[in-house]
């Protein structure tokens, strides 16, 4: 009788952990396949994300220009060419090491049996000739290229031309460009003309903090601070307008900087010349200048018939002088009047 009892015992413990293991075998099948489904559903989003992606990046992308690959003028072409070749010299050694990163990865993979397997391996005089001593020549060309093209498109070195060369002012202020025309004897707001094949020299400063002027399709742009005489040397080769810009963050209104550059024919640049000088507004300073500069966002474009003489030079030594007007911020009046400070002298 015990040794029935200890028969049907045992039974029945294996049979218990036959269901044990039958429950343990569901749950485990479960949670598979509860993670199956979580990956494919990963997977299915992944694929939708990257279709929707490919999907959309032309419609992004179909908005953006860039001026910098577009160029007119010396300058400008002058400074496209050394981008391109700078960054055909740095793919010489990204593409390679893309290239065999995915070549490696491949080869090396865990489902190839056949691959080399040399764990002692640490050194190989051929590699490290090749890992030194390439990027050390391009290194090396990239250095004499760009010396050399800093020096021949120096900002402040004039441009060679049969043409003789036209000044500009350029005044940053809060928040729009100034630009006075000393030799026309007339001023504009947030536009600016030029005649095509006429190299322009900018004289340029600022009425208010520290900002940059740029026009990326004639090519360099070049800081302005106030009571500092700064300058750029820049041609248009060709017609059209183009856009121009802040490229210095300087508050609320840096956004709406932007200003329409238009490259014209001589006639049509004295045309434009006798439309500013019908403006019953004028440029003198102080007191115009001290209305002009107040701060002011998405500035419309306005004409000035007449400026000031030497214009420039009396709102750079105003700083000098220690009074730079009311939008300018305090300053020593004590200070002794003094010559402006040029961007070389600054340096």
């Amino acid at each position: 009788m015990q040794r029935c009892r200890g028969y049907a015992s045992s039974r029945l413990s294996a049979r218990v952990s036959s269901i044990e293991a039958r429950c343990c075998s569901l749950l485990q099948g479960r949670k598979a396949f509860l993670h199956w489904g979580r990956e494919m559903r990963k997977r299915n989003s992944l694929k939708y994300l990257s279709a929707m992606t490919w999907l959309t990046a032309p419609l992004l992308l179909s908005g953006c220009g860039s001026a910098l690959m577009d160029p007119t003028g010396e300058v400008g072409q002058g400074l496209k060419s050394l981008i391109i070749t700078a960054f055909g010299l740095m793919l010489i050694v990204v593409i390679p090491v893309i290239v065999m990163t995915i070549l490696f990865a491949w080869k090396y993979r865990s489902t190839n049996l056949a691959a080399k397997y040399t764990p002692n391996w640490e050194h190989s005089n051929i590699i490290e000739v090749f890992v030194w001593a390439i990027p050390a020549v391009i290194i090396l060309f990239l250095a004499i290229l760009t010396w050399q093209t800093s020096h021949e498109y120096d900002p402040h070195k004039p441009i060679a031309s049969a043409d003789e060369t036209m000044t500009i002012d350029a005044i940053s202020l809060d928040w729009k460009w100034l630009f006075v025309y000393p030799e026309q004897g007339i001023a504009t707001i947030n536009e600016l003309a030029l005649p095509v094949d006429t190299p322009v020299h900018f004289r340029v400063t600022s009425g208010t903090v520290m900002n940059s002027f740029m026009i990326p399709t004639l090519g360099s742009q070049i800081y302005a601070m106030a009571g500092m005489a700064n300058d750029v040397y820049l041609e248009g080769s060709e017609t059209g307008t183009f856009r121009g810009r802040s490229t210095h963050y300087s508050g609320a209104g840096f956004s709406e900087m932007l200003f329409d550059t238009h490259v014209t024919s001589e006639q049509d640049f004295q045309t434009w010349v006798d439309k500013v000088k019908q403006s019953p507004d004028t440029m003198m300073f102080p007191q115009d200048y001290d209305q002009v500069a107040k701060p002011s966002i998405a500035a419309p474009i306005q004409y000035f018939s007449q400026v000031s003489p030497n214009f420039y030079e009396d709102l750079i030594q105003s700083y000098k002088a220690g009074h730079g007007g009311p939008s300018h911020g305090e300053h020593n009046e004590a200070q002794e009047p003094s010559m402006p400070m040029s961007a070389q002298a600054a340096e």
